[in-house]
């Protein structure tokens, strides 16, 4: 404990085994070809017994690998890199659906049909023109929003099948379609006109659109959604919503899908 200006101040405690192990791994990845243990040790500042204990100890757990005598990044070290990465992938995702939502007025999403299921990714939190409250779960009611039918028009016969045998059709609001072969149908009308738009299907008050967009072999959609009382817009934000996406979203949105 220190005194500073007659106060006690209490310093955190720190682990002396996990700074030698972050120094031990920042040595590993100043060489791309991995290095050998004694030259670790050297330049990581430590002792060559603690050295071999914690190249041991951070390979077991995957951290690192040994390859012919030299030590490189494991799984998992790799798998943190790629965490924090997709972190901020999403963060920017989320920054850029905030402009669109902003711009053409509406609640914004962003969602990719991934192992079986509809994930939204990002949606703008904007108290001015707030998202769709999610009352029954997006994953097993996309039949009913335009999010959904965007993401199942993309899919083959089969994944399609596949999907509607887990989630069967069903009546959320008056509105919604009533059995398969009216969903099938709409379907094919979303994939002609690539754009799905559905009103007051999920959620009585709220009309959206989506649009499918190009993301490799991954199925996704950016949409929007508005006040029923909004509606007479709906067509019109859907034109400026495709021109935005195909000039702002379509990269950040391959990088988060893959």
């Amino acid at each position: 404990m220190a005194v500073v200006n007659g106060e006690s101040v209490s310093h955190p405690t720190l682990i002396g085994s996990v700074q030698r192990a972050l120094r031990l791994l920042e040595a590993v990845g100043a060489h791309s070809a991995g290095a050998p243990a004694k030259q670790l040790a050297r330049e990581a500042g430590l002792p060559l017994p603690t050295t071999y204990h914690l190249l041991r100890t951070l390979t077991h757990e995957g951290y690192l690998r040994r390859e012919n005598g030299v030590f490189v990044y494991g799984e998992a070290a790799g798998s943190i890199g790629r965490a924090g990465a997709e972190r901020c992938r999403r963060a920017e995702l989320g920054d850029a659906l905030a402009v669109v939502g902003r711009r053409v007025g509406a609640a914004a999403y962003f969602a990719v049909y991934r192992e079986g299921e509809v994930e939204v990714v990002a949606a703008t939190e904007d108290p001015q023109r707030p998202p769709v409250e999610e009352w029954v779960d997006f994953r097993t009611t996309a039949h009913a929003h335009a999010i959904g039918q965007c993401l199942l028009a993309q899919l083959d016969e089969q994944a399609r099948k596949d999907h509607l045998a887990r989630y069967p059709v069903q009546s959320l609001t008056p509105y919604s379609v009533r059995c398969e072969d009216d969903l099938l149908h709409r379907l094919d009308a979303v994939r002609r006109a690539q754009v799905a738009y559905e009103q007051q299907e999920y959620a009585l008050g709220t009309v959206c659109s989506a649009i499918p967009i190009q993301v490799g072999s991954a199925a996704a959609t950016v949409a929007i959604s508005l006040p029923a009382s909004d509606a007479q817009r709906l067509h019109c934000v859907t034109g400026r919503l495709r021109r935005m996406a195909e000039a702002t979203l379509t990269t950040l949105a391959f990088s988060i899908s893959i």
